[in-house]
């Protein structure tokens, strides 16, 4: 058997773990989904007239507040769900499984593999449920193309990727569940510092540069123009930058942990 299909089948083998795992233990996946949710109604029935007016110019209107807020609740469900993944990369560390699987004549990367393609599943279905539950509720994309959505579900799913590689370097570092959830935290802290909520016109003048060009509000505006069809502008590039940035840094990081551990 050749060193690819061996990979292959580890590596298979490994993300169903994953995924037998998290649908023994779906609690912690249905906690994080919750939280973008919670924040969509929340925004949308309870300060949703208030918000739109500030975004209108004065007028409440309830559907384009929605339009506006759905694409950023997408990408902060992302940020949600991929904590689930740092802590069941600490819980590996912790109970020993990681040593273990150092020892075991696998292909060593199918670890990370496993719990990475799991991960992005899982971040993919939650991303569909909460755009469900936008439809639900009053979100439209009546313009989008074909193209256009599927470019949008591309950006989702590498947004996704770079996400899951950073929260298994933080899984990695973090000495217990505990550590990891805190450790993982900003990534669903992120969206409330961007335009997810308001626009980067209503920010204070000091804080608007790090909320223009932190990874979430790249991501938002180019997610809201493929589905909205407003510009885009220099967003698109920099959100791949980003994507790809955060890839390469987690994926190097993670698999730098992983290797240097005991044998």
């Amino acid at each position: 058997m050749s060193s690819l299909s061996l990979a292959l089948r580890d590596s298979s083998t490994m993300l169903r773990r994953n995924l037998l795992h998290a649908r023994r233990y779906p609690s912690l996946t249905l906690n994080l989904l919750l939280t973008p949710i919670m924040l969509l109604l929340l925004f949308v029935y309870i300060f949703g007239d208030t918000m739109s007016a500030g975004i209108g110019g004065g007028r409440p209107d309830r559907s384009a507040y929605i339009a506006y807020v759905v694409p950023g609740l997408l990408l902060m469900t992302i940020g949600s769900t991929v904590i689930g993944t740092a802590v069941s990369v600490s819980n590996d560390m912790t109970e020993g499984i990681m040593a273990r699987f150092r020892t075991m004549a696998i292909h060593r990367p199918s670890v990370l593999v496993g719990h990475v393609v799991g991960s992005v599943l899982q971040s993919v279905v939650s991303v569909v449920l909460v755009g469900a539950v936008g439809v639900a509720i009053g979100f439209r994309s009546t313009d989008a193309t074909p193209l256009e959505w599927l470019a949008a579900f591309g950006l989702l799913a590498f947004f996704a990727l770079a996400l899951t590689w950073i929260a298994v370097g933080m899984g990695l570092v973090s000495p217990n569940a505990e550590a990891a959830s805190n450790n993982a935290m900003p990534l669903i802290l992120l969206p409330l510092l961007s335009s997810a909520f308001v626009p980067l016109d209503a920010l204070p003048g000091w804080f608007r540069p790090v909320a223009e060009y932190q990874p979430f509000t790249p991501a938002i505006e180019t997610l809201r123009g493929l589905l909205l069809g407003s510009e885009i502008g220099h967003n698109g590039w920099l959100a791949l930058a980003w994507c790809l940035g955060l890839t390469l840094l987690g994926y190097f990081w993670s698999t730098s942990k992983f290797n240097g551990g005991p044998e």
